[in-house]
């Protein structure tokens, strides 16, 4: 179970990243994009949803495109869902109770991706790799 903190931690950890209040509700944005936000139920969503509308804290957390929206939806059902407010917009609402920090952590880095400057997400990815590199030899090298 993720919570708000964690959320926090993760989105302000990448390159960029701000905090902001939009509608009253925490959102992270890279270079003026936002990636992630708090989402709450509305009336409409709750109607929509019916008994199946899940209880306590909601994250949207923007997607790469439609096709990447359906890939979550599909593999992550437990934890992903979406309303008839976000048909047609590559993002989606993960509930936090529900889903596994690790879990979290990738979807926020992959909405990150999708809304940084070519340029900052190329630089991530490449210090990503290199430390990933460094560990590995570390890892090799006897003792």
């Amino acid at each position: 179970m993720a919570t708000w903190a964690q959320v926090r931690r993760i989105a302000l950890a990448l390159p960029g990243t701000s905090e902001h209040t939009s509608h009253g509700q925490a959102a992270w944005c890279v270079r003026g994009k936002s990636f992630a936000w708090e989402r709450p139920l509305r009336r409409s969503d709750i109607e929509a949803l019916g008994e199946s509308a899940p209880k306590g804290p909601i994250l949207a957390v923007r997607v790469e495109h439609l096709l990447a929206k359906e890939g979550k939806l599909a593999a992550m059902p437990g934890s992903c869902f979406t309303t008839p407010h976000f048909d047609g917009y590559p993002a989606v609402l993960v509930r936090l109770g529900a889903i596994r920090v690790a879990d979290l952590e990738d979807l926020l880095v992959e909405a990150w991706l999708s809304r940084a400057p070519g340029k900052l997400a190329r630089e991530y990815v490449e210090t990503k790799k290199s430390k990933g590199r460094r560990r590995l030899r570390r890892a090799r090298t006897p003792v």
